[in-house]
């Protein structure tokens, strides 16, 4: 998640892969094993007694079940499905999309944290009848902070309350919370090895655009042993080259800047850019009932009227790398 505050003062350099670091570690500290394949998450916390009480449906995207869906990589399709933050009825709506799209598995890109249904879109997504992958984002960082007694300097202050609430709206899934990876690389027909991650491949905050030059973003991609690189983190879509790697930005579904609606991605056998239309107004008057701490503002300014991606742009170009 940017938080529109910090904008002008996003940096990268050596100061923030220690951040990472740090970070990463108490994300992932002594009391929580190591990562589990997503597949066994799903049905380990739906096998949780009085779990389903929660669930109304469970979303089926209309496709064959087949043993290869549990098998071994290559995919034929993957959705990435990015920056939600708790936005449940642009979800639902990306969802109706899938069902006509024959996919194999979805990635969950971070920062499905926070929003104002962050419980409602998190169970949501735990009972697809396909599986999926989850990586960890500066979001989920910020929401695994508050669970753990402290606060994210980077969070600036009228963006707390948000984290706070939706620290106890999930409590009861911190520790699957935990176990999402920083990254997750996939074998996709078409397009080869891609790598997920949620901003760079170092580091789930650090924000580039297709505007970005080339040149400052080499260190960072240099190094990745990978054909793609799908990210997400500034909600603005690109498809773009960096060296020898195609680096593919996600959009956000939950708030994305520019065109309202939501934004994600098809990939296999090649990159779609994917933008799905949904009723905005009954969405807003949905997010409005909600007990989030600025549902109001939340509707207002990413619903109904996100900020421009002309102005976006400008504010992150000045301020990445």
């Amino acid at each position: 998640m940017i938080w529109p505050s910090q904008i002008a003062t996003i940096r990268s350099g050596p100061a923030y892969g220690r951040g990472r670091r740090r970070i990463a570690s108490t994300m992932l500290n002594t009391a929580v094993a190591a990562p589990i394949p997503s597949a066994s998450v799903r049905m380990a916390t739906i096998a949780k007694p009085g779990f389903l009480l929660h669930v109304r449906i469970a979303y089926r995207l209309s496709r064959p079940r087949s043993d290869s869906m549990y098998g071994i990589l290559p995919h034929m399709r993957v959705a990435a499905l990015f920056d939600i933050h708790g936005n449940l009825p642009a979800l639902e709506a990306v969802l109706e999309d899938l069902r006509d799209v024959r996919v194999d598995r979805v990635v969950v890109g971070g920062d499905l944290l926070p929003g104002p249904m962050a419980r409602e879109t998190l169970i949501l997504l735990l009972n697809l009848d396909v599986p999926v992958e989850w990586i960890y984002g500066n979001g989920e960082v910020a929401v695994l902070e508050r669970m753990a007694g402290s606060e994210s300097a980077k969070v600036p202050e009228q963006y707390r309350p948000a984290i706070a609430w939706t620290a106890e709206q999930v409590r009861d899934h911190e520790q699957l919370i935990r176990t999402w990876p920083m990254t997750v690389r996939l074998e996709i027909d078409g397009l080869g090895s891609a790598l997920f991650c949620h901003a760079t491949p170092r580091n789930e905050d650090e924000a580039f655009t297709r505007l970005t030059p080339e040149d400052r973003l080499l260190p960072v991609f240099d190094g990745v042993d990978a054909a793609v690189v799908v990210c997400g983190h500034t909600h603005m879509q690109f498809d773009r080259a960096i060296g020898r790697t195609r680096v593919v930005n996600a959009g956000s579904i939950g708030m994305p800047f520019g065109e309202p609606g939501a934004d994600w991605l098809l990939l296999g056998p090649d990159v779609q850019l994917k933008h799905t239309i949904y009723d905005l107004n009954a969405a807003a008057e949905r997010i409005r009932k909600t007990t989030f701490p600025w549902p109001n503002d939340f509707a207002e300014q990413y619903l109904l009227h996100p900020p421009s991606e002309k102005a976006m742009l400008e504010a992150f170009t000045r301020a990445s790398f």
